[in-house]
């Protein structure tokens, strides 16, 4: 006998590209006045976050390696 394997995968949309779809179509519909840097946030917000939060790791380490140095 042979096993089926089915894999099943996700490939929709996530919410925040809904949100921008969303967004630019209210924009270009002349619905909403926001700025083009407002209505593409949900694109870009969530790497800005990512970003800020790798440099903040990166400071923190950057500063404990500079007690220690001191400390020594």
């Amino acid at each position: 006998m042979s096993k089926e394997v089915k894999t099943v995968s996700g490939g929709g949309i996530s919410f925040l590209g809904a949100l921008a779809l969303l967004f630019i179509g209210l924009k270009l519909g002349n619905v909403i006045t926001w700025p083009w840097i407002w209505v593409l946030s949900p694109l870009w917000i969530p790497i800005a976050l990512v970003v800020g939060v790798i440099l903040l790791v990166l400071a923190i380490a950057g500063l404990v390696a500079l007690v220690k140095i001191i400390v020594r």
